[in-house]
């Protein structure tokens, strides 16, 4: 080895030999590891800038044993020695060769090796060798190193893991940490071709599994979410498109993107990504699939158009125009004629639409004159929202906006007319709330609603007991709805103010409808109706019999 090769890489090592044996205690010491985790360490780059760049002397080494983000900096550094002199004398290419088949060789060595630990490096090393001169083109050298061993035994793990946790049957699953590693394995061809019809399968098991589990759903959704942009972005956009705007999040395609375009199949896996994307991140769908579009793919300009062509994707009525689009997830209404035949014919088009399997949680647009929300606290005023008010002006239209509900409402699902958050609101929600505000012919139908909502997830329901007796006034013949409201209430939900137990006809109704649910749902409704216990214990005093009996039951059902 050339003696200036050999003194450049002796610094690199005495900087990095400490940090490693560090890094193995600590690793060594880590609990709970994935089983799919082959090891932690997978990037090593060494860059040399002149001292022209850095003050003086004979420049920087900087040593980075982690991919860096874009705004940071927090590479290990040492300043070059002479060797620097001895180095510059060599030809540029044969220096960049000799350097990084050295550094290669003493990396290769540690890397297939057990020095730190068997779970130090994962299966893949990305090295890279960086060297710029003060006045010459920058040099560069990049390969990713495979320890074959650990591949085949990862290769096996993962094999073990689909047949024991994902392919079998409830009550198993897989557990959290191995499923971030599953969902980046999947969009690794080293373990999965990268086509749909294989990888689909196992993406939509785990979501079958974890159907009736909100929170694991939704933890799965953002692991495979994750991996398909870091796939898309890193093995797809980069070499087509730059990064611009504000921290990278523009994609201008690059010049003469077009003499090499993707190849069919990987467009194809391409648009499938941004499909599974576009259910947690509708506007990263859109815009994968307007850059496919630039790069020339006419079924990314037929989704866009309209959709995947298996629905009704316009339709041309007589008082109303509407236009759908299944991969965007959208419905677009344009009333002509505010008048109840207009809103029919808008209703009977989306009813269809979902009928035929469209998807629940779309999201609605409305160009119409009528403005009118419901009189419930917590909705969004969205053009979701506005649409079934309008309708719900026309009690002939109270029937098919029942019909409408029973088609739309479904657990674990959201409308898209709002962010994801706190005033997301269930399929069919606006459409229930308007009946239940507007006829009693409707009460079984809210009661449905309140069973199957996400308490858990979803408080745009926490606001309608309140509108419910603003409208109706309490009375025994509806407690059994409005106990069924109140136990529809967000987990956080907080009392209503309206609703006065004031009467031993209104108590002892109460009491009847509490005494068939668990401890827990009486005191919930309880509390959402008194407030607390003492505030309940202070009504009891002041009550005479025999609403003071009723009270003093109900009483004893608060801790």
């Amino acid at each position: 080895m050339n003696q200036y090769v050999k003194a450049f890489l002796d610094d690199v090592w005495s900087q990095i030999n400490p940090v490693y044996e560090r890094e193995s205690k600590r690793i060594q010491e880590l609990k709970n590891r994935s089983r799919l985790q082959a090891g932690v360490n997978d990037y090593f780059k060494v860059s040399w800038k002149s001292g022209q760049q850095n003050g003086g002397g004979y420049g920087t080494i900087y040593i980075d044993l982690y991919e860096p983000f874009d705004w940071s900096d927090s590479s290990y550094t040492v300043k070059a020695g002479s060797y620097i002199e001895g180095l510059m004398e060599m030809n540029a290419e044969a220096l960049l060769e000799e350097l990084y088949c050295a550094l290669r060789g003493q990396v290769e060595e540690v890397f297939q090796s057990d020095r730190y630990g068997s779970r130090f490096f994962d299966y893949r090393l990305e090295l890279i060798l960086e060297l710029e001169p003060e006045s010459a083109a920058a040099l560069r050298r990049q390969e990713v190193l495979i320890n074959q061993h650990k591949l085949q035994a990862l290769k096996q793990e993962l094999a073990v893991f689909i047949q024991s946790r994902v392919l079998a049957e409830l009550p198993v699953r897989p557990d959290k940490d191995d499923e971030f590693f599953f969902a980046r394995h999947l969009l690794n061809p080293h373990f999965f071709a990268q086509k749909s019809d294989i990888i689909d399968p196992l993406i939509q098991r785990l979501n079958d599994k974890h159907r009736t589990n909100r929170s694991r759903l939704e933890q799965w959704c953002y692991q495979y979410t994750s991996a398909f942009k870091g796939w898309a972005e890193e093995q797809f956009l980069q070499p087509y498109f730059d990064r611009s705007g504000d921290f990278g999040q523009a994609w201008l395609i690059k010049e003469g993107a077009m003499t090499s375009p993707p190849k069919a199949d990987v467009m194809e896996f391409f648009l499938y990504a941004a499909l599974q994307i576009g259910y947690k991140e509708p506007d990263t769908r859109k815009a994968y699939l307007e850059l496919a579009k630039q790069l020339g793919s006419e079924q990314a300009a037929n989704y866009l158009q309209q959709g995947s062509g298996r629905y009704e994707s316009m339709r041309q009525g007589s008082l109303f125009q509407g236009k759908a689009n299944d991969i965007l997830q959208t419905i677009d209404l344009r009333i002509l004629s505010e008048e109840e035949a207009a809103y029919r014919e808008a209703l009977d088009y989306v009813i269809s639409l979902l009928e035929q399997g469209f998807p629940k949680g779309y999201k609605l647009t409305l160009r119409s004159k009528a403005k009118n929300v419901l009189p419930v606290k917590k909705l969004v005023k969205s053009q979701q929202h506005r649409f079934f008010a309008n309708c719900l002006l026309y009690p002939g239209l109270f029937p098919r906006i029942a019909e409408y509900a029973e088609a739309a409402m479904e657990e674990f699902a959201w409308y898209g007319d709002v962010e994801p958050g706190e005033k997301s609101a269930m399929p069919g929600t606006y459409a229930v709330f308007g009946l239940g505000l507007y006829s009693d012919a409707y009460y079984p139908l809210v009661q449905r609603y309140m069973e199957l909502v996400d308490t858990e997830h979803q408080s745009v329901q926490d606001g309608y007991a309140e509108a419910f007796v603003e409208a109706h006034g309490l009375s025994v013949k509806l407690m059994p709805v409005l106990i069924s409201i109140l136990l529809g209430g967000n987990e956080s939900a907080g009392g209503v103010k309206n609703i006065v137990i004031d009467s031993p006809e209104l108590a002892v109704a109460l009491v009847h409808e509490l005494a068939a649910k668990q401890d827990y749902q009486r005191e919930y409704v309880l509390y959402r109706i008194f407030g607390s216990r003492s505030k309940l214990a202070q009504r009891v005093r002041k009550e005479a019999s025999p609403l003071k009996d009723e009270l003093e039951e109900l009483l004893a059902w608060m801790r």
